[in-house]
């Protein structure tokens, strides 16, 4: 049966595998993100549809980075001049147009390191951005399941998925299809996706943190705006890159 122990049973080792097989891309990511960060570049992360809480999960949060910048197709809304109702599209993540809006939004500078999660790793906006930043020269990291990217065919009309495009890629170690328990009569229930990458999100972020402490390097860490001296701490260092971190609500 169908219960939250079953799927607390089946996560476990799926998180297991994901630490013990990802390590060595993991330290490769981490030295591709610390080496931006300390040359003053900004960690520029996107996803779309559920795959943007891994970019939740690295951008302006409580033991985060801060030169870090979340990208989001709302941009195009928030940031852009686009009609509200664009969000409305539920293919709007197939575009690959949408990139080349995201990518102007995002003003990035050279230094500037991307990070693409997409559990299929197919769809046109994902794989547009990976392409126009490879050709803007700037390392990319792809966050997508190994699985199911391969058993699916490509919707870009390159024919690239987002794992081909990439410097690192990291498995969210996710099955095909992203859940985990199946159901009598087919389909399973219970993705894994989002909690692989938080993972993911978190050991990118520690691994990091040690390079900038193995250079005798204070890293820029945020405190919780929720305690005593935390908006001031964070302040602080968000004026370091004036003009360059988007906050919203």
């Amino acid at each position: 049966m169908i219960s939250a122990q079953r799927y607390a049973d089946a996560v476990r080792p799926v998180l297991d595998r994901l630490v013990d097989t990802q390590a060595e891309a993991v330290d490769r990511a981490a030295d591709v993100i610390a080496g931006g960060l300390r040359a003053g570049g900004v960690l520029q992360a996107f996803g779309a549809g559920h795959s943007e809480a891994f970019a939740a999960a690295l951008v302006a949060r409580a033991g985060g980075l801060v030169p870090t910048n979340r990208l989001s197709l709302h941009d195009l809304v928030l940031h852009g001049d686009a009609p509200r109702d664009v969000l409305a599209d539920p293919k709007l993540e197939r575009d690959p147009a949408v990139a080349h809006q995201l990518y102007a939004l995002a003003a990035p500078q050279p230094e500037d390191v991307f990070v693409v999660a997409s559990q299929s790793g197919i769809n046109g906006s994902v794989v547009e951005l990976a392409t126009l930043v490879r050709e803007q020269g700037h390392p990319l990291i792809a966050v997508t399941s190994v699985e199911h990217t391969a058993r699916v065919a490509p919707r870009h009309p390159s024919g690239h998925r987002l794992a081909d495009l990439a410097d690192v890629v990291l498995d969210n170690g996710a099955p095909y299809g992203d859940a985990l328990l199946p159901l009598e009569g087919g389909g399973a229930v219970c993705a894994v996706s989002s909690v692989t990458a938080a993972l993911l999100a978190q050991l990118l972020t520690a691994e990091v943190v040690r390079r900038f402490h193995q250079a005798g390097e204070v890293p820029p860490i945020y405190l919780s705006a929720n305690v005593p001296g935390g908006d001031e701490h964070n302040l602080a260092l968000e004026s370091r890159y004036a003009g360059r971190l988007r906050r919203t609500a």
